[in-house]
Parts: structure tokens; C-alpha cells; sequence
């Protein structure tokens, strides 16, 4: 048996967001640079472990609205428009910087990279999914959901129908695309309420995530501390993350994204360059937005950047590959001597981290494979949930406490003042959404479509990422106009359904425009009793 298990765990998510009027969306382009930067390139490290048979797992969290735009055929073309705007832009800047040997290097790799990924995008017909279900199919890769809009559920789920209607649309999509249920979901930032276990039990749902005071604090309290599951009341098991191992992956300040020989986020030629050169690849508008092509690296705390130099970030993420490797081996050897079963190092993160904050991440994730993979003695094993809970069927019975992985770990970022006044508009309209639900039982035609919109406009609308993006202040006016314009499709649906007075040009307009999981049914939000 080995000594102690290691899962790491990739949450992948972006809001919806599908713009039918405008090619060059501000909004999409987080869609575009976390493709770019993050997707793609673990999927190549997947790929590259499996060609060379390096042993690996890996759990990763795809949430519906990322898979819905991964899906959607204007999204994909949007991106392969972006796409080969970035390679002639690295092809561009190869030249502009022959004479230069210190940008000339970086802009190579550049235009390699961007080669590469195109070439994997035409390779699966612009739909990543098909990727994803090829790792998944090929037995390292545990693909998993998460809540249908990634609702922050304590607090929209006042009513237990909506948390249920996140649940189910969530397994539903993901069975649609994967062609199997989820073993586990991704509770959204990691927040948890007490009972919602049970509705996750009703779908299937084997296993969840909680932040480690949502385990630290449970009751009663853990044997086994966050370093094995508990079972909740309903028999879902709870794992907790490790704060030692988050905290030198996650810091800036602390972990291994800020050392000085990593490329720079912050500097990127869409600001530096001359304007008539660098116009045709920024916003329409004019307004300067990052381009992708970044020439610095991190030097130090100063606003003084020296340039980037592959080479040395590719030797420091190895290295620093090692060192995780080597914390993680002393880590488990403590533990062993305190527990009567393997500790289990739960090792979860952001995707969007490896590869598009921390440009080197997915470097890091393959050298580790590849290093533990290469050692004589094996320090741990990596490990899925899943695969752990077939190993190990016996836990402990407990109630973990309402948690997230939130500043100060509670909610205190999705209810405050910038953003609280949303919940109560929530709140109303998830009354009438259910009221519609449990009174039209057998809809169709157009008053079928409207309904299973109004649904739809009301769980996009529930999305935790508007409130959030309100606290942080960053397009914060489009964090508004996107909570109204949702709230304001769903009232109109609603009052046009009471009134008897839909309008078949509208409704179809709003199918068009929000067209997110185009299998839906309204009764998702009926009462079960």
C-alpha cells in the first residue's frame, strides 16, 4: 500500500458569456485567453504523458457554462478568429524583433505556441470537449461538474428547489457531453451549506469540496483532520483542502508564481507597442487590451522589468516542480505517524491559474508527473476522489460547517455592500419560477419554450461570478447589466405567460441570444412534495 496519496484537483470555469453582435467582446475574451493559455495547454501536458506513459492523475471540474461555450458554434468561431489574429501578430512580432536578441527568442516561442494550439483546435473541429472526453476515456483524467451556473448556493438557495435545479441541470449537462453521470461536483467557491449534501446524494453525486475549516470545524469533530474524508449525513463524502500545499502554489507573495525569473502578467506589448502597429490587434474601439504576448518577467517588486528568458522559467518550474514534490513526500511521512490510513492530500486550484496567471503552471504540473513518476521509491501516489473512496469505503460520519474558500471564508464576498441587493431580486424570481414550474405541469409548444427560457435566463442571472466581479470592481457595469438584463428577460417571459400573451419573435430572440443548455425543462425548478 503506498505511504500517502496525492489529488490534485483543476477547477475549470468562466461565466457565460456568447455575444452574437460583436466578434471582439471584451467579455468573451476570457473565454479566448483562458483557451489560449490554460485549456489547451493542459491538455497537451495530458497528451504528452500519455504518449511517453508516464503515470498521472488528474481531476478536473469543467462547469456547465464553460462546456456550454466550448460547445457553442459561434463561440468557436469567435475564437478561431482570435486565434488567427494571434498568429499573425506572433508572426509580426518574429520579424519586427529579428535584430533584437532578447525579444526575438520569446517571440519564437510565441508563434510556436500559438501554432500548436491551433493546430490541436482544427484537430477537434474547434470543440475542446472532444478533447477533454479523450483524456477522460483514457483513464488518468477524472472529469467532473459543477453547479449548473455556478450559483454561490447558500445564499441563492433560500429555496430548495434551487438548489436542486443547479444540481440536476448540472448532471444532465455533463451526461450530455461526457456520456456518463458525475461522480463528484464542484460546489461553487467552494461553499457549503448543511443539507445540501442530501440533494446531491438524489443525483448521484458521490463526492464535494469544502475549504479546510469546513472539515476543521465539523461536527464532530475529524479524526483524521482534513487528510481524509468525512461522509456527510446524506453519505457524500467531503474532502478538505490541504492549506500547506494551496498556499505555495497560490501565494504571489509566498508561493512559487512570484519568483522573479516567471514571466510577468502585468506587462504586455497591447500597452507598450506603437499604437498604429498594435491597433488591428487590440479593441475595436482603440482601447489597449493585453494582447498575450508578454516580453518581461517578474525581476522584482519594482515597476523595472528585465526581459523574459524561457530557459530560466522552464528550469524554475522544474525545480520548484521538485520542491512541491519533496514537501509533499515530508508532509505525508509526518502524517503516516499519526494515522492508521495513507494521509490523503487534497490539492485543489483554479485552472485558470496554470497557465494564464502563472504562465509556466502547466510546465510545473508535467515535470511533477514526471518526476515522481521517475523516482525508484514513490513518496505518494497520485490519486482521483474517486479512486480513493473505492480504496477506502469506510470514513468517518460528520457535518462539515458552512464554509467557502472566500476571503475570511464565509460569504462575506458574495454579500456586501456592493452586491447584496441582487439576492432579493433572486429570491422573487426563483418564487415565481417554481410557481410557474408546479402550475404548468405539461407545457408545450411556445409556452414550453418560454417557460424552459424564463428558466434559463433565471440560472444564468444566479451566477456567482456578477457578484463577485462587484466586489472586486473590474467591469463592474457589465456585472450589473448582465444580473438585470437576465432578471428583466425572465419578468417579461413570466408576466407575457400569466398574461397569455407570448410573442413568438421575442421568445425566440431570447432562445438565440442565451442559449444555454438547450435541453433544459422548466419543471427542473418544480417542488418535489
Amino acid at each position: 500500500m503506498p505511504h500517502g496519496y496525492v489529488a490534485l484537483v483543476l477547477h475549470a470555469h468562466l461565466p457565460y458569456v456568447r455575444d452574437t453582435e460583436d466578434d471582439f467582446s471584451l467579455a468573451e475574451k476570457w473565454f479566448h485567453e483562458a483557451v489560449t493559455e490554460t485549456y489547451i495547454p493542459l491538455i497537451h501536458v495530458c497528451q504528452r504523458l500519455n504518449r511517453d506513459r508516464v503515470p498521472y492523475k488528474l481531476t478536473i471540474s469543467l462547469s456547465p457554462p464553460l462546456t456550454a461555450m466550448m460547445a457553442d458554434n459561434l463561440v468557436q468561431e469567435h475564437y478561431r478568429r482570435y486565434l488567427e489574429r494571434l498568429r499573425e501578430l506572433s508572426a509580426r512580432e518574429v520579424w519586427r524583433t529579428r535584430s533584437d536578441p532578447r525579444f526575438h527568442l520569446v517571440a519564437r516561442m510565441y508563434q510556436d505556441l500559438f501554432e500548436s494550439i491551433y493546430r490541436t483546435y482544427l484537430a477537434y473541429g474547434g470543440n475542446l470537449i472532444n478533447a477533454f472526453r479523450e483524456l477522460q476515456d483514457n483513464g488518468n483524467v477524472e472529469i467532473i461538474t459543477c453547479a449548473a451556473t455556478h450559483g454561490y448556493l447558500p445564499l441563492i438557495g433560500l429555496q430548495r428547489e434551487v438548489v436542486r435545479a443547479q444540481v440536476e441541470v448540472a448532471v444532465n449537462n455533463h451526461r450530455r457531453f461526457f456520456g456518463r453521470p458525475p461522480a463528484g461536483l464542484w460546489l461553487p467557491e467552494c461553499a457549503y451549506n448543511p443539507g445540501d449534501d442530501a440533494i446531491l446524494r438524489d443525483y448521484g453525486i458521490k463526492y464535494f469540496f469544502v475549504d479546510a475549516h469546513g472539515i476543521l470545524y465539523a461536527t464532530p469533530r475529524p479524526r483524521y483532520s482534513i487528510f481524509a474524508p468525512v461522509y456527510t449525513p446524506a453519505g457524500v463524502a467531503a474532502f478538505g483542502r490541504d492549506l500547506e500545499s494551496s498556499e505555495q502554489v497560490w501565494s504571489a507573495q509566498e508561493g512559487y508564481p512570484g519568483d522573479f525569473d516567471y514571466r510577468e502578467f502585468y506587462r504586455d506589448i497591447g500597452y507598450d507597442l506603437d499604437y498604429e502597429y498594435i491597433k488591428p490587434y487590440i479593441h475595436p474601439s482603440g482601447l489597449r487590451v493585453d494582447t498575450g504576448l508578454k516580453y518581461y518577467r517578474i525581476t522584482g517588486k519594482s515597476n523595472y522589468k528585465e526581459p523574459y528568458v524561457p530557459e530560466w522559467a522552464s528550469f524554475k518550474a522544474h525545480t520548484h516542480a521538485g520542491n512541491f514534490l519533496f514537501n509533499r513526500e515530508h508532509q505525508i511521512n509526518y502524517l503516516a505517524g499519526y494515522m492508521d490510513r495513507p494521509p490523503l492530500i487534497v490539492c485543489p486550484y483554479d485552472a485558470e491559474l496554470f497557465g494564464h496567471w502563472w504562465f509556466e503552471g502547466p510546465q510545473f504540473l508535467e515535470s511533477l508527473f514526471r518526476q515522481v513518476a521517475g523516482l525508484a521509491h514513490q513518496p505518494f501516489t497520485f490519486i482521483t476522489p474517486s479512486e480513493y473512496l473505492e480504496r477506502f469505503p469506510v470514513n468517518q460520519p460528520a457535518t462539515p460547517c458552512m464554509s467557502s474558500w472566500g476571503n475570511n471564508g464565509y460569504n462575506e464576498v458574495w454579500l456586501e455592500g456592493s452586491n447584496d441587493w441582487i439576492y432579493r431580486h433572486l429570491h422573487h424570481a426563483a418564487d415565481e419560477m417554481i410557481r410557474l414550474a408546479n402550475q404548468y405541469q405539461t407545457a408545450q409548444g411556445l409556452l414550453l419554450r418560454a417557460l424552459n427560457q424564463a428558466a434559463r435566463e433565471l440560472l444564468v442571472a444566479q451566477s456567482s461570478d456578477w457578484a463577485f466581479i462587484m466586489k472586486t470592481g473590474t467591469m463592474v457595469d457589465y456585472a450589473v447589466q448582465r444580473t438585470k438584463k437576465h432578471l428583466l428577460n425572465f419578468w417579461d417571459l413570466t408576466r407575457a405567460v400569466d398574461n397569455n400573451d407570448l410573442d413568438p419573435e421575442k421568445v425566440q430572440a431570447m432562445e438565440e441570444a442565451n442559449n444555454i443548455f438547450p435541453d433544459i425543462h422548466y419543471r427542473v425548478f418544480a417542488s418535489t412534495n
